[in-house]
């Protein structure tokens, strides 16, 4: 799995980080770099959760192999 993470410099500064593949999964930081991580560390919580609720994940297939 891939995610697509879009970056935005609003008027006043700010950074606006977004992970395409999952909607509404997006942060602000006053740097490029502060906005990728907050952005990353809130698609792993929103991943996390889905896993948790057992719903499907985009490319899970990939991810994990339980052993025998």
């Amino acid at each position: 799995m891939l995610l697509t993470i879009e970056i935005a410099q609003e008027d006043n500064g700010r950074h606006l980080a977004e992970v395409i593949e999952l909607p509404g999964v997006l942060a602000y930081g006053q740097s490029r770099e502060e906005a990728v991580a907050r952005v990353e560390a809130l698609a792993l919580r929103v991943l996390a959760d889905r896993v948790e609720h057992g719903e499907p994940l985009p490319g899970a297939a990939q991810l994990f192999a339980v052993a025998a």
